[in-house]
């Protein structure tokens, strides 16, 4: 698997100060330094600037709020350094604007490696799933994104791969073994089969779907002997397939859309399900910018 853009594209990385871009921050900085990659750390504050009659100008200080995103990202630097010391020397870049958050990872996202969020940040309520910056980052971003939940998973679980035969699930796949591989980790590759409007024996469907997953896995094996694959294919809904799987996993990796999915399609229904439930990292392999 082959990453968008150049070998050297940077890991961007939203951060706000709250304790979930902090665990977004570690996770992003252990992944760049163990793929030897830049780390960017973005601060965004959507400000709203406009104002009419009869109003005397902006209602907040931007100054102060530029100042207060600058100590935000300057923090973020010094731990994010402090956790990649250990493993790697990396560069590490910042950067904070006055704009919408979703608008700025997105146009980074073109040229990044892969976007890191938490799952919600700075205002969410707690029986939110997700905030709105995750949610629409995973839907509308040009590279791969991984959401970072609250929960700390098993540091020696598995990596969860969904599979489905459509080219987000060889991306998926790509993405699956590299990190088993960075992680000395054991793959679990899921493919989840259906009777719906099918007329022919289980037995076939299953042998089927075994073909398409002994097909999708076809030559990383080779590339990557180190890694111990498990082969799950099962009758049963995709999403509820993975999260099992992935119960005591560390990351899960699924495509944005699979078979049903149609060019610029921002998140199909599996996806999105599995983001609403996993309890580990989830990285959702999305199309380049030029797709």
């Amino acid at each position: 698997m082959t990453l968008p853009g150049n070998p050297k594209s940077p890991v961007v990385v939203g951060v706000d100060g709250s304790e979930q871009s902090r665990r977004a921050l570690t996770w992003a900085t252990e992944y760049a330094a163990h793929h030897r990659v830049p780390l960017r750390l973005v601060y965004a504050a959507d400000v709203p600037v406009d104002y009419g009659p009869g109003m005397a100008g902006p209602l907040y200080d931007l100054d102060a709020l530029r100042k207060h995103g600058e100590s935000v990202v300057a923090t973020a630097a010094a731990e994010a350094a402090a956790v990649a010391a250990p493993i790697a020397d990396i560069a590490i870049s910042t950067e904070a604007v006055l704009a919408s958050a979703v608008a700025v990872l997105r146009q980074r996202s073109e040229s990044a490696r892969m976007i890191v969020v938490g799952s919600r940040g700075l205002g969410a309520f707690r029986r939110t799933l997700l905030g709105s910056v995750s949610t629409s980052i995973a839907r509308h971003a040009h590279c791969p994104v991984a959401v970072i939940p609250e929960t700390t998973p098993p540091a020696d679980g598995p990596v969860v791969v969904g599979v489905d035969g459509s080219p987000c699930s060889v991306d998926a796949i790509g993405i699956a073994f590299d990190e088993a591989a960075h992680r000395d980790a054991r793959l679990i590759a899921v493919l989840a089969w259906s009777e719906f409007y099918r007329y022919e024996p289980r037995s076939v469907m299953q042998t089927e779907a075994e073909a398409v997953l002994s097909e999708s896995l076809a030559g990383y094996a080779e590339k990557y002997p180190e890694v111990s694959i498990e082969r799950f294919v099962t009758e049963d809904r995709p999403t509820r397939a993975i999260l099992e799987a992935g119960a005591d996993a560390q990351l899960i990796v699924v495509g944005s859309h699979g078979r049903g999915g149609f060019a610029g399609m921002t998140l199909g229904s599996v996806a999105q399900a599995v983001l609403h439930g996993a309890e580990c990292p989830l990285i959702i392999a999305r199309p380049a910018a030029r797709s």
